[in-house]
């Protein structure tokens, strides 16, 4: 075996002194993986040994060493200019004449396999690079379509001086590696064709809250560099690991990106000028890169990567617009998640302010300062500690002062791109791809950066309000009632699963209808007949789905089938809609079908819609979803509740209807659910529970009509009670019918999260689960084990 350099089926992950952590992981995959069907493209690398060689060639070394360790890395200027130089000086090196015949030998043997047209990625790779403790994301240079003997050698001694670019003579000195410890190999891998496909990352756990049960998937067209630059927003794809085990079309959700740029080869094959970017269609921008297979595939890659390594990983892929296959590039270990402990920080904004502009959330922090506006490095020195640093693409080379900033907020950008993975390590909020930051945002303004919403990060005006709490996540002591969760918003299930819970007593199919739809059903079913802009907008809204009814059914799926694989196996109790007329009128079209209701609280709502001639086409939009997530993708601790039951012939005719759309009481382990959530409920607790599995108690509505009160006026709110005597007896008949027939009984209301002692009050009446808003769990949990004490 050559001392300078070693293909890689020869290489595996103890060789990481030798060749650096990603060509050792690329050997290592070559070499173990073939067998799973995981595809690699080949390749070979230089060693450690030779790149030491090539600095001690002609007195190299000493020279790189005397200027650095002359040189101050906050002083930007000096930074610039050191960097410089020192990468002339490798540019300019001669390879020893040992070292060039090993290159060229593996060389032609690659050729010999690939053909004499084949192109090639020269990529650096670190020996202190990709490992657990510090990621090196990004540090070294990657160069693309690199055609012909010449241009590798060249692409070569690029990569070597590309250990002296300025981001990562400042890295190291950050992260305490001494720079002469540090060697680099130059990985060439054959090129796979994406340039023609589509290209990506993805890593084996939820990026932002660290939930490891599923796989991340991003994806553009064209090569990978745009997507792992920030340079555009891509599409995202999130695959639920253990029903992908059990063989199921596990894709739970889906984000279209904007896609607006593709980087492809361009006809010179030298290193710096072999790709060149282009705009992408808009046909091709309004659908997705990849499809559900693809996803699906990659996800199967991922899980196999990651068992074998034992950690969770951060991968990269293409797909080859040639031979229509997918190939893994490079997989590192995962740096930032997989680190953290079992005390979280939880931040909280306790109030809103004007939106002046929004992106994608990175981490789930907020920070406030002074809007610095930067639109080029060199002007990287006005950015002061604290300063909210607003630029189109913070790309890695601005680390060095990415790390003052009390937040980063970019035009462009999606969460994977380097920008994010850095702010996630420096613990800095980060919004990215929000489109107009540079122009939205005010030079000097005050403002506050908010990733603690979910998906969505906004940017606020002013200085706001929040909080900031530590949660630990430890052993909580037993209780006799079970602690489930109040869910609406699927963006911030990932999160709410890792705090303790018995599942969701409560998922709101509202908050998916107005959030991620914003469309009334009928309007969608009904799209041929509404005004002329009204069909232009759901179709826009709609793009990258088969249809707007598609798109209706698909994101009420993904929203449901994200919250219940998050909590999966547990019990996921899915509260069918619950719109009142007043509310589904502010819905995109509702004006042209609801009625204008006098006292919407009391009018055509729950289940009164589902069995009406008039509601029950749209209705069937939500079974034919709840249907999909339960039967197609195996999410069976999905459970169904039906809202505002009045009389015992609606409890009927919903459970008939919901049979006639293939939700069965009992079939394939379906529960289904009432809510007990006005008077009659209680008072008829036997025969309504003919009809249904269990109650949910909406201790919210079911206060406002025992006492007769309206829950949205202010005049009559101090009057509003759910410990009131009345309502307390209503509770308990409830509670004791399910228990004497065997059925389950729970509480959904805000009650319990508000009052602590109505909470042991339930627990002690054998409420059989208490259902809290997320933010409240642990206190009342530990409330309720001190009142059982």
């Amino acid at each position: 075996m050559s001392r300078y350099a070693i293909p890689f089926e020869q290489l595996r992950m103890t060789d990481v002194g030798e060749v650096g952590g990603k060509n050792a992981s690329l050997g290592e995959m070559i070499s173990q993986l073939a067998a799973s069907g995981v595809r690699v493209p080949g390749g070979f690398a230089t060693t450690a040994e030779a790149y030491r060689e090539f600095l001690a060639h002609q007195g190299l070394a000493g020279r790189i060493n005397g200027a650095l360790d002359a040189l101050n890395v906050d002083d930007v200027d000096a930074l610039l200019k050191t960097g410089a130089q020192i990468r002339q000086w490798v540019i300019e090196q001669p390879f020893p004449a040992k070292l060039e015949e090993d290159i060229k030998t593996l060389y032609e043997a690659l050729i010999a396999v690939s053909g004499h047209d084949a192109s090639f990625a020269v990529r650096s790779s670190a020996t202190a690079e990709d490992l657990p403790d510090a990621s090196f994301a990004g540090q070294q240079e990657t160069f693309l379509n690199i055609h012909g003997y010449e241009n590798i050698l060249h692409a070569m001694k690029e990569v070597f001086a590309s250990l002296y670019n300025d981001r990562a003579i400042a890295y190291r000195v950050h992260k305490g590696f001494a720079h002469a410890e540090v060697a680099l190999s130059a990985g060439v891998q054959r090129m796979v064709r994406s340039d023609t496909g589509a290209a990506g990352v993805m890593f084996t756990l939820d990026t932002e809250s660290g939930f490891p049960d599923v796989v991340f998937v991003t994806a553009s067209y064209g090569l990978g560099e745009t997507v792992v630059q920030g340079a555009v927003n891509p599409d995202e794809f999130y695959v639920h690991k253990p029903t992908l085990a059990l063989g199921k079309p596990a894709v739970i959700r889906r984000n279209l990106g904007s896609k607006m740029i593709k980087m492809v080869f361009s006809e010179t094959k030298q290193a710096g000028k072999s790709t060149l970017t282009v705009e992408v269609p808009e046909a091709d921008r309004n659908r997705y890169a990849l499809t559900d297979a693809d996803v699906l595939e990659l996800a199967r890659y991922a899980v196999i990567i990651e068992q074998h390594y034992g950690r969770p990983m951060d991968i990269e892929w293409g797909k080859d617009g040639r031979d229509g296959k997918l190939y893994i590039l490079q997989a590192r270990p995962e740096t930032v998640q997989s680190q953290s402990g079992g005390v979280v920080e939880k931040f909280r904004i306790k109030q809103h302010g004007k939106v002046l502009t929004s992106g994608r959330a990175i981490g789930q922090k907020i920070g406030v300062g002074a809007v610095r506006v930067v639109k080029d490095p060199a002007e990287m020195n006005r950015v002061q500690p604290g300063d909210v640093l607003v630029a189109d693409m913070t790309d890695p080379n601005w680390e060095p002062v990415m790390k003052r900033a009390a937040a980063i907020v970019t035009n462009r950008g999606g969460r994977t791109c380097h920008a994010a993975i850095i702010a996630r390590e420096l613990g800095i909020p980060a919004i990215v791809g929000c489109g107009n930051a540079t122009s939205a945002l005010e030079e000097g303004e005050t403002v506050t950066v908010s990733c603690a919403e979910g998906d969505t990060g906004y940017v606020y005006r002013g200085r706001l309000d929040y909080e900031v709490t530590q949660q630990d996540m430890g052993q909580l002591p037993p209780l006799p009632v079970k602690v489930m969760m109040n869910v609406g918003n699927p963006e911030l299930a990932f999160d709410f699963a890792q705090t303790p819970n018995a599942g969701v007593g409560l998922a709101r199919l509202e908050f998916v209808i107005n959030n991620m739809i914003g469309i009334h059903p009928k309007a969608i079913l009904e799209i041929d007949q509404v005004p002329a802009s009204l069909r232009d907008e759901i179709k826009r809204r709609s793009r990258g789905y088969a249809s707007p009814e598609t798109f209706f059914v698909e994101k009420l799926v993904e929203g449901v089938a994200t919250i219940a694989a998050a909590f999966y196996p547990k019990p996921v109790i899915v509260r069918l809609s619950d719109f009142k007329s007043n509310e589904y009128r502010k819905l995109l079209g509702g004006e042209i079908y609801e009625p204008e209701e006098e006292n919407p609280m009391l009018g055509f709502r729950g289940a009164s819609r589902y069995i009406a001639h008039s509601f029950r086409d749209c209705f069937e939009l939500e079974c034919r979803a709840m249907k999909k997530v339960r039967n197609e993708l195996g999410l069976t601790n999905v459970e169904l509740m039906v809202p505002f039951v009045r009389n015992l012939e609606e409890a009927q005719g919903v459970e008939a209807l919901l049979a006639s759309h293939g939700l069965k009481r009992g079939e394939n382990g379906l529960r289904l659910i009432m809510m007990c959530e006005i008077p009659s409920n209680a008072l008829l607790a036997e025969q309504f529970l003919e009809h249904f599995d269990g109650f949910s108690i909406g201790s919210n509505d079911l206060t406002q009509l025992t006492l007769g009160l309206d829950r949205d006026s202010g005049l009559v709110a101090h009057a509003f009670d759910e410990r009131d005597p009345a309502v307390k007896l209503l509770l308990s008949m409830a509670i004791s019918a399910c228990n004497r027939l065997g059925k389950y009984v729970g509480i959904c209301g805000q009650g319990p999260s508000d009052h602590p002692d109505l909470a042991e009050w339930l627990m002690d009446q054998g409420i059989q689960s208490i259902s809290l808003n997320p933010d409240t769990v642990v206190d009342t949990w530990l409330k309720l084990a001190a009142h059982g004490k």
